[in-house]
């Protein structure tokens, strides 16, 4: 009985229409387009064919950059049985059905490759599932996912396999792969150079988008090139990827975050452009510019965090879309003010020391003596009122006794803490005048 999820089972009829996705499938490595860096000779799917040992493999990448065609590519490159599934639409029983089958052919003398599409999606328990078979060789596991394989995935799987990171397409990639579609269709497409450009750009790195975007022009009749304009109003520009709570939101939010930090306006404004773009709520982004302005500003700029408020104030009152232009304002406020982490870094210290010292009492002349008990056991004896001290500074000791006096904070001479560090100072040489 044939395999039900062998994809040499279930082949359409030879003159039956086919996608030119479909037509375009590389019928060996060396004609895949992009991924030369896990592909090439010096890559890890290069250096596996060429030792003829071939692990369980991770495909790790955006949607369209060709994890089917790799993994089916491999099988074919190391006499693997190539079997497909998705954990979409396959469950317990039809794994079963998998694994016995692969049983079989492997008594028989042949390996099988199973290829499981959008792996992330089985549940830990059904990940757990694979790693017998992977153990006793039954198969060669490769799994394709374009979330975070360090998030989504089982440990056990992951120490059994190797992650191989694929990127979405390059311009020149999708450029390849249209002169390629070209070549198979017979014909150019009715495009000025502009329009071939902006095809291409609304593929957004994905390479199947890319070969449905050609499909849809070449159908159209046209009496000469197409302009930039036409196309636009015929085509919908592909939407950019983003997951608000997954792997992009992650790295957009820390693509912003870096670009604050790094004093780059250009770069801070486009990060948070394309979060809006994705459709980002723009109160978590006034939340994290906020954060900005504490953490990586502090008080180099006391300014920052007011500006961060009020714009956040703003957007509430005036809503999308012109409250983000608050938002933005402060974004750029952020990018060019001063940076210092002096008071986060002080804070920290002063957070791990406080755990260090346990439940130490603060020395006795800076306790409140509200009873005459506590006034006979010392609470309050000596101490000095800095405003009846000279200069307003009594220099007493304020830390538990026998304490060594550490210093957590350390303003840089940057911004506004060049005042504090002024200060600092004066305060040091006062109070080793009065320790003196």
């Amino acid at each position: 009985m044939a395999d039900l999820f062998d994809t040499a089972a279930a082949q359409p009829a030879p003159d039956a229409p086919r996608p030119l996705a479909d037509r375009l499938r590389p019928r060996s490595l060396s004609e895949v387009i992009g991924q030369e860096h896990v592909l090439g000779a010096e890559g890890p799917l290069g250096a596996m064919l060429a030792a003829r040992s071939l692990s369980s493999l991770i495909l790790w990448g955006p949607p369209g950059v060709g994890k089917t065609t790799i993994a089916r590519l491999l099988a074919t490159e190391t006499d693997l049985a190539f079997v497909q599934i998705s954990a979409i639409f396959t469950g317990v029983p039809e794994l079963r059905k998998v694994f016995e089958t692969a049983k079989i052919r492997c008594a028989n003398g042949q390996g099988t490759l199973l290829f499981v599409d959008e792996i992330h999606r089985f549940n830990k328990a059904q990940q757990d599932g694979f790693l017998p078979h992977m153990e006793d060789g039954t198969i060669l596991l490769v799994g394709a996912t374009t979330e975070n394989p360090s998030f989504e995935l089982n440990a056990a799987l992951l120490s059994r396999a190797q992650v191989i990171v694929l990127e979405r397409l390059s311009l020149t990639d999708l450029e390849r792969l249209t002169q390629r579609a070209e070549k198979e269709l017979g014909r150019a497409l009715p495009l000025t150079g502009e329009a071939r450009e902006a095809m291409i750009e609304m593929a957004d790195g994905d390479g199947r988008a890319c070969l449905n975007l050609i499909e849809q022009v070449a159908a159209w009749k046209a009496d000469k090139p197409m302009t930039r304009e036409e196309l636009a109003r015929r085509l919908m520009r592909r939407a950019a990827r983003y997951d608000k709570s997954g792997e992009e939101h992650y790295n957009l939010i820390s693509a912003l975050h870096k670009s604050v930090r790094g004093s780059d306006p250009d770069a801070a404004l486009y990060w948070f452009a394309r979060m809006l773009e994705g459709g980002e709520d723009p109160r978590f982004l006034a939340r994290r510019l906020t954060r900005m302005a504490v953490e990586d500003i502090g008080l180099a700029d006391p300014q920052a965090q007011a500006v961060c408020l009020d714009s956040w104030q703003t957007y509430e009152r005036l809503g999308s879309p012109e409250g983000e232009l608050a938002l933005a304002n402060a974004v750029v406020y952020l990018a060019l003010a001063p940076k210092s982490n002096g008071v986060y870094t002080a804070y920290k210290a002063a957070r791990a020391s406080a755990r260090e010292t346990g439940s130490l009492m603060p020395p006795r002349h800076i306790l409140n003596a509200p009873t005459k008990l506590m006034k006979e056991i010392g609470y309050g004896t000596g101490y000095a009122y800095d405003h009846d001290a000279e200069d307003g500074f009594s220099g007493q000791n304020y830390f538990p006794e026998g304490m060594r006096r550490p210093v957590f904070y350390a303003p840089p001479e940057r911004g506004f803490e060049r005042e504090l560090k002024k200060r600092i100072d004066y305060f040091t040489r006062l109070r080793a005048k009065r320790d003196g």
